[in-house]
């Protein structure tokens, strides 16, 4: 079998190429073997990344074992948390693009036959997908899994909660003792934010797409199963050069709408209507909000998760993770279950013996918590091409709301009177120039509306930002 790698390995003209490969230490069987780039988004900035090198040492082994060579490079990682409410969150947006550049840039200069894609959270999980979808190798994601939630005078908490304590220590609903001992709990330990934040969203329709394997969006960081789902990912990259599937047979556009319909069903981030659109667009698939809007209206929301709702990916894990929720979603034929995915086989081979293990976390489509999905799009004056709104996240009593204006140009004006308790009952808070023309990056609007939640303002105040 002819590779792409011969390129750069094969014939005399190549003997100063083997000669540098001999230097990593290769030996010509090494040679011999199709070369699989695994891209790594590892470092010890990021929870979410901070295990990667763990994974990605049992994918270099499944590649091994599959009869692969495999080659380890890394992308940057840069952590939303850690970005939000300063300067920082400028540079988040627009990483997703370097790591997509980066990964392509990559694999086109040493001619990889296949690529592992590893990464965890908000913008490196799409920027993966958009090289691959560019690249057209046959390509795996392997996304690195949820963090365990925390517990703090035992509730269930997660940054989320956190955030919003931050506010209640404002409005003397907690004390800073209290907030100290909160922090120190509630992220214990490596993986993506517990809840359904972009992160984990993204690991959600992943699998949707069907570019990662089944069951690997809510296998836990640090737990067996992820590790066990890495080294079949590297088996997995093997299985699809030798069958010749590529992401363009993956990423169709009916892949695309299963993906925005387990979107709706889990009640995912805004964040995805930025980013499964990129996708698309790299996929030369016409997707975009009209597509979201369509099939929002169509599908039922079934899992009510953090930061909307009390479930946290652990308990959509135990519950049967997403192919449970595709199996739901199939039986309503609300679901194209011949799509390709990596395991070689289709959706509805993939999700034959998948089943709902408790249904108070994945709801039968009879009994949903939203007969509408998690994210609604708003047509108006203020947005004539359309605002995305997670719309099972809002409070019934807010679902429509009129108030005076109270309008900021900046993020950091607009919580600073929130906390100074300058917003009150029935505002609308307006934040500008923090779009993609004015941010730039077009920050995210976590701190604010935390502070709403947690100054009890969520029944009564309205947000809206560019």
């Amino acid at each position: 079998m002819a590779y792409k790698s011969d390129e750069i390995k094969k014939g005399v003209s190549r003997a100063p190429h083997r000669s540098l490969l001999r230097a990593l230490g290769l030996d010509q069987a090494q040679m011999d073997r199709p070369f699989i780039g695994v891209a790594n988004s590892w470092n010890e900035v990021v929870p979410g990344h901070m295990h990667l090198d763990r994974l990605a040492r049992e994918v270099k082994r499944g590649v091994r074992e599959a009869g692969g060579t495999p080659f380890e490079f890394n992308t940057i990682a840069i952590c939303d948390g850690l970005a939000m409410g300063h300067e920082g969150m400028h540079a988040s947006l627009p990483s997703r693009e370097l790591v997509a550049d980066s990964v392509e840039l990559m694999a086109r200069a040493h001619g990889f036959d296949a690529l592992v894609l590893i990464a965890s959270c908000d913008k490196i999980v799409p920027g993966m997908l958009m090289a691959a979808a560019r690249l057209n190798l046959p390509t795996v994601m392997l996304t690195g899994g949820p963090m365990a939630p925390g517990e703090y005078q035992g509730q269930v908490v997660d940054l989320i909660t956190v955030f919003e304590a931050v506010a209640k220590v404002k409005s003397g609903a907690l004390s800073q003792a209290g907030l100290a001992e909160m922090e120190a709990c509630a992220c214990p330990g490596p993986g993506s934010c517990a809840g359904m934040f972009t992160a984990n969203s993204m690991a959600c329709l992943s699998e949707a797409l069907g570019m990662s394997l089944p069951g690997c969006a809510c296998a836990g960081a640090e737990g067996e199963a992820k590790t066990r789902i890495a080294f079949a990912s590297g088996q997995a990259a093997l299985d699809l050069l030798r069958k010749n599937i590529r992401p363009l047979d993956i990423l169709t556009p009916q892949a695309f709408a299963n993906a925005c319909r387990v979107d709706m069903a889990v009640g995912a981030s805004t964040n995805t209507a930025l980013h499964l659109v990129a996708i698309a667009q790299e996929a030369g698939v016409d997707f975009g909000l009209a597509d979201f809007d369509r099939l929002s209206r169509e599908t039922p929301h079934l899992c009510s998760m953090s930061p909307g709702g009390a479930h946290h990916l652990e308990d959509l894990n135990r519950a049967g993770g997403i192919q449970a929720v595709m199996k739901e979603l199939s039986e309503a034929g609300l679901l194209k279950t011949d799509c390709l995915t990596v395991t070689g086989k289709t959706v509805g081979e993939n999700i034959t013996h998948a089943s709902v293990r408790d249904n108070t976390v994945i709801r039968p489509i009879a009994n949903p918590y939203h007969q509408e999905g998690g994210l609604a799009v708003l047509f108006g004056n203020l947005a004539p091409e359309g605002a995305v709104v997670k719309q099972s996240a809002v409070l019934d009593e807010m679902l429509r709301h009129e108030g005076p204006a109270r309008v900021f140009d900046s993020e950091e004006d607009a919580g600073q009177a929130i906390m100074d308790g300058k917003i009150k009952k029935g505002d609308v808070v307006v934040i500008r120039y923090e779009g993609p023309m004015g941010g730039p990056g077009m920050r995210e609007m976590l701190t604010p509306t935390s502070a709403i939640a947690g100054m009890k303002l969520d029944a009564h105040v309205a947000l809206l930002t560019d």
